[in-house]
């Protein structure tokens, strides 16, 4: 079996992985300024998809250019979110370089797409493929791949503990090769638990001193764990940007099965309001006492670019940060300085910025437990910023672990 990583290769972002030039597992695009696709041109004769995430699905509809028809599989969720990520690509960055595809192709995603649930085989390309959950996000996969001689696992993004979402993955199917994820193999967090503990108490104590929070949050799995959350603590929130489509999409037959307890979620639902926008709605909320969970998730814009400046002048009030705000982003400028470039405007904020770890990749200690069902796996170590050290230090503990280097071409 040939491979060869296009993308996500001692990197974040723009996962691409292809297989013997006949199957591509993944096709994403790193969104940052300027957007960085896969490299190489591909032609495959069919996709595999681990998830709905952009680094992972947003180049996708481009491999419909021309005549080119691969067929795309993925679970149901996957679909419906890569779908919702193509369209607001479209709408924000069509006819530029931000977005490599069409309108028509686009559309030509839904003609060729097949879904499959969790253990279910099916034949792509000549290889057996099985998707196993991977309790990351709704819908996300390990790829397993078959070609008779040599039992491939792609993990794709994962995580072992469990989220009020989602369980934690417990899948681990035989391999000879495992092409890993490694995020977040230099850190350690406390339990979860914890952290949602210290969480759900900094909102409840700030409402109750009259001020009002605005969780920035990604739309696709983390603004629903923080619905959740919310609902499990008695605390009332609105709900604004992509990830009220997305929480409607969660709850639709055939999506719910993918999630931990579908009936959190609809009562999260419940307990939230969904806010439209409309008539200067938002700015009447931002002055009440209360929590607002919206996009985006580093502030980049969405929502948060009308909340975080109408509440950034009192120190009663609070930002709660749920995911990383990697450097150069808007929300790493406010945890580091104070100060936020917002929409446009540099704004000094007074109100308390806090930040929460509610990653949906495993720590170190969680793929470490995972690959102790592979130690005499061959591991190769991908989807980090420090991918060469974190092979280095499996090898130390006696792994056939390597770092592939972007374009290199393997034999496994």
């Amino acid at each position: 079996m040939d491979v060869r990583l296009l993308g996500g290769a001692r990197e974040i972002g723009r996962s691409a992985l292809y297989i013997d030039e006949t199957l591509l597992l993944d096709f994403g695009m790193d969104s940052g300024n300027p957007p960085a696709f896969p490299v190489d041109d591909v032609d495959p004769e069919a996709v595999v998809v681990s998830h709905g995430h952009l680094d992972h699905v947003g180049s996708l509809p481009a491999l419909l250019s021309g005549d080119a028809r691969p067929s795309i599989h993925w679970t149901p969720p996957t679909y419906d979110l890569a779908m919702v990520l193509a369209r607001d690509t479209l709408k924000l960055h069509g006819g530029t370089y931000d977005c490599p595809f069409t309108e028509a192709e686009l559309a030509r995603v839904a003609e060729v797409s097949e879904t499959h649930g969790y253990r279910e085989s099916f034949e792509a390309a000549g290889y057996e493929i099985t998707f196993f959950d991977a309790g990351h996000v709704p819908g996300s996969a390990h790829v397993l791949i078959d070609d008779g001689d040599t039992r491939l696992l792609y993990t794709g993004d994962f995580h072992t503990e469990d989220q009020r979402l989602l369980s934690g993955t417990t899948a681990r199917p035989d391999a000879d090769v495992v092409l890993c994820e490694s995020t977040y193999s230099d850190t350690t967090r406390p339990p979860r638990e914890e952290i949602e503990r210290e969480f759900a108490e900094s909102l409840r104590t700030t409402v109750w001193e009259g001020g009002t929070v605005v969780v920035p949050a990604f739309a696709i799995g983390r603004t629903q764990e923080v619905l959740c959350i919310c609902e499990r603590h008695d605390l009332d929130c609105y709900v604004d940007g992509m990830g009220k489509r997305v929480t409607e999409l969660f709850l639709r037959e055939g999506n719910r099965e993918f999630l931990r307890d579908p009936d959190l979620l609809r009562r999260a639902k419940g307990n939230a309001r969904f806010v439209d926008g409309r008539d200067g709605q938002r700015k009447r909320i931002a002055d009440q006492n209360t929590v607002i969970v919206t996009t985006s998730g580093m502030l980049h814009g969405g929502p948060a670019m009308t909340y975080v400046p109408a509440i950034r002048s009192h120190p009663t009030n609070k930002i709660a940060m749920t995911g990383h705000q990697v450097e150069g982003t808007p929300g790493h400028e406010l945890l580091e300085t104070g100060s936020a470039e917002l929409d446009g405007r540099m704004l000094r904020v007074s109100a308390q910025v806090e930040q929460y770890d509610f990653s949906a990749h495993a720590d170190r200690e969680g793929v470490r437990s995972f690959l102790e069902s592979y130690e005499d796996a061959r591991v190769l170590v991908n989807h980090g910023d420090r991918c060469e050290a974190f092979a280095a230090a499996l090898r130390t503990d006696g792994y056939d672990a390597s770092a592939p280097e972007l374009g290199q071409r393997l034999t496994v």
